[in-house]
């Protein structure tokens, strides 16, 4: 049974329209509704991973890593809901992490070593090294894991580029695999930059960024 288009079409209005709302919630200091909408978000966005199940040609190795992936995910999302509290805050981080971990093992095992993953390595250390010393004066007791996390996610992203060089996946795959990953990296960059350097007051449009990226993520699923 192939999804029809339409279908996922239905599906990413109906994540625009939660976000649009949840987006709103936190700007007018609803946090009920922002507990009630973010969960739900997430939750579309599994969805779309799991429409792939339908598709005779589906991939279980990316299938089942992204869904492992968006449902540590979705435990980070609960936990960042009370991140003013460190320990909510920690436990986000880590569980966010795992869900890159398993991202660059999916992408690892499906991707192809080219030449230019060295370049895009040099690139992503170099603007990891520079995002860690702006915002290294702030982090107190949190250096550790933010180091480990800007070199875990740095690497999700490097292996996410080298689908542009695998037979596995098809251009299209290639483009919202790369595009996916890369707006995960630019939400993680404004939710750190807000937290350990400058309060920006619409940083909450990294939640576009993060929603956008992990449909992209998921919906490649479905096009193998």
């Amino acid at each position: 049974m192939n999804i029809s288009p339409l279908t996922l079409l239905y599906l990413f209005f109906a994540l625009a329209i939660s976000v649009f709302f949840l987006i709103r919630a936190e700007f007018m200091k609803r946090r009920w509704q922002f507990y009630i909408l973010k969960p739900i978000s997430t939750m579309l966005v599994i969805s779309a991973a799991l429409m792939s199940l339908q598709q005779p040609s589906w991939n279980r190795t990316y299938t089942l890593g992204v869904l492992l992936g968006l449902i540590f995910s979705f435990a980070g999302d609960i936990a960042l809901m009370f991140q003013e509290k460190r320990k909510a805050f920690l436990a986000g981080l880590v569980f966010f992490l795992a869900a890159h971990i398993v991202y660059a093992a999916v992408f690892l095992t499906l991707g192809r070593f080219t030449l230019w993953d060295l370049v895009s390595a040099l690139i992503l250390m170099a603007a990891g090294a520079g995002f860690y010393m702006l915002i290294r004066p702030n982090l107190g007791s949190m250096k550790g894991p933010v180091i480990g996390y800007i070199v875990v996610i740095s690497f999700t992203v490097n292996r996410a580029f080298s689908a542009w060089a695998s037979p596995e996946f098809n251009p299209a795959q290639a483009w919202m695999i790369a595009s996916g990953v890369l707006l995960f990296y630019f939400s993680d960059v404004i939710l750190a930059a807000t937290k350990f350097w400058k309060t920006w007051r619409y940083n909450r449009i990294s939640l576009v960024f993060y929603y956008i990226g992990q449909f992209l993520i998921a919906l490649a699923a479905s096009y193998f």
